[in-house]
């Protein structure tokens, strides 16, 4: 569901679901968003805090309400970007799967819309370790932001177990700055097809654990701006987080 608690019909629209702890938020996940935008002609990028990660069992160092707030002030009149409560803190108070999240989220949008699910590299190096990672691409098809010169051999070694891949095309230049996507099917031991997209060429260099712990070295967000959007260094700064 959308931040406003509703879910409107789809009309056709192609939707991408880019969840994650925003922890906090920064440029690399905006530049990202765009970049699958352009290259697949996305109308909506949801951007979902996560309210409790299975896989990080200290859970995130900010609290939900903070990254979220702040996630909204990284997006802000971004057009196209929108905030989701998909992923939030579940009312038993645990852990978030995403394959389940999925699934709540393409019931409620309905089958005239396409919904992709985009996520980071690192992200994706870490999905054989996902609840039910191999039925994740099947809930719907993955957007990879790819390092850049990253060898296919490496994508194949990160799939979960019983997974094959198979490209459908040669790179191809979809936007005049040059944002790019490789087309590859993926298949299941049951024979079952999924469309799978890398985007190979994107070069962001930052990371929100970095970020982290150069904040608890030294709490000034100055030089942060390269990094964090400008309100949502200022946020930090205000609620002295990270510190």
């Amino acid at each position: 569901m959308t931040e406003d608690g509703k879910q409107t019909g789809c009309g056709g629209r192609r939707i991408a679901f880019f969840g994650g702890s925003f922890d906090p938020p920064h440029r690399g996940h905006v530049a990202v968003a765009r970049a699958a935008q352009r290259a697949l002609g996305l109308d909506t990028v949801l951007f979902a805090p996560v309210g409790a990660q299975p896989l990080k069992q200290a859970g995130a160092t900010a609290s939900f309400e903070d990254r979220l707030a702040m996630t909204r002030l990284a997006i802000a009149g971004e057009p196209g970007l929108e905030i989701s409560l998909a992923d939030a803190p579940t009312v038993a108070g645990g852990p978030n799967y995403t394959l389940e999240t999925l699934k709540q989220l393409r019931a409620e949008l309905g089958p005239e819309c396409a919904l992709f699910f985009l996520m980071g590299a690192d992200s994706f190096f870490g999905l054989r370790k996902w609840h039910r990672a191999a039925e994740i691409p099947f809930a719907a098809p993955l957007i990879v932001a790819s390092r850049p010169g990253q060898p296919l051999e490496g994508v194949k070694a990160a799939l979960p177990q019983g997974l094959t891949i198979e490209e459908r095309g040669e790179i191809r230049n979809t936007t005049p700055d040059g944002v790019r996507v490789r087309e590859f099917v993926l298949r299941n031991p049951q024979g079952t097809a999924a469309k799978f997209y890398l985007l190979p060429g994107l070069d962001i260099r930052i990371s929100a654990s970095e970020i982290r712990e150069r904040l608890r070295a030294a709490p000034d967000v100055a030089g942060m701006c390269a990094w964090l959007p400008d309100a949502v260094a200022g946020y930090v700064q205000a609620h002295g987080l990270y510190r």
